[in-house]
């Protein structure tokens, strides 16, 4: 979820969102990572968007905290719609990191997806902002894979986790470091659409405001 700011002087269009994050294995360096590696895959695409038949570029502006004294209430009662509110533990009943829902704030993330600037948070913002997955999964002769492909994707060669396998077989899908944000992604956002206040702001999503408790392992 964020909120985007039309600025006319510079032919800007800034979406931003602030990213809380909670849980056992959060903390401050990795809210930093997270919100560099989503700030740098999309603003990466250099997007643009016409509005009112004036060009604008999009431009993300993403800013990560570490909240371990995260109250529930904070997250149910919020009326910001830059907030965001995510859950990271080293374990997931899913084995997924995951949002709640297409345009939400919330959701809970498995710290191993997200190491080593993985691309699954840049992946679950687009949901956030209400992109879903494309409904063709084999994308094979088509190139360079957009974020929002999921896992399990058949892709070109090269973008597999194994270049040598057998697509569909192990280590033969798409390996989700290779994705990235493509001028198909920002034109799935329908930002063209926004209607903007008397302060030139507008939201992107809606508020799912659930805050997670921690999953434990079923014995």
């Amino acid at each position: 979820m964020g909120e985007a700011e039309l600025n006319t002087s510079a032919h800007e269009l800034v979406i931003r969102s602030v990213l809380y994050f909670y849980g056992g294995a959060a903390d401050q360096p990795l809210a930093i990572q997270i919100a560099d590696d989503i700030s740098l895959a999309w603003n990466a695409a250099k997007g643009q968007v016409k509005i009112r038949g004036e060009l604008y570029d999009v431009r993300f502006t993403i800013e990560g905290h570490y909240q371990p004294d995260l109250k529930p209430a904070s997250v149910w009662h919020n009326t910001d719609p830059r907030l965001n509110f995510f859950r990271v533990e080293e374990f997931s009943l899913h084995d997924i990191s995951s949002v709640d829902g297409l345009g939400c704030n919330t959701g809970y993330f498995k710290l191993g997806n997200l190491l080593h600037h993985s691309t699954t948070a840049a992946h679950e913002y687009g949901h956030t902002l209400g992109l879903d997955h494309p409904k063709y999964l084999d994308i094979r002769g088509k190139g360079q894979p957009g974020i929002m492909y999921p896992r399990g994707t058949l892709c070109d060669p090269e973008f597999q986790y194994d270049p040598a396998a057998q697509a569909g077989g192990p280590g033969g899908t798409l390996n989700p470091f290779k994705r990235k944000v493509l001028e198909s992604d920002i034109a799935g956002l329908r930002l063209s659409r926004l209607s903007f206040d008397q302060r030139s702001l507008s939201i992107l999503g809606e508020f799912s405001s659930f805050y997670h408790p921690k999953h434990e392992a079923v014995k």
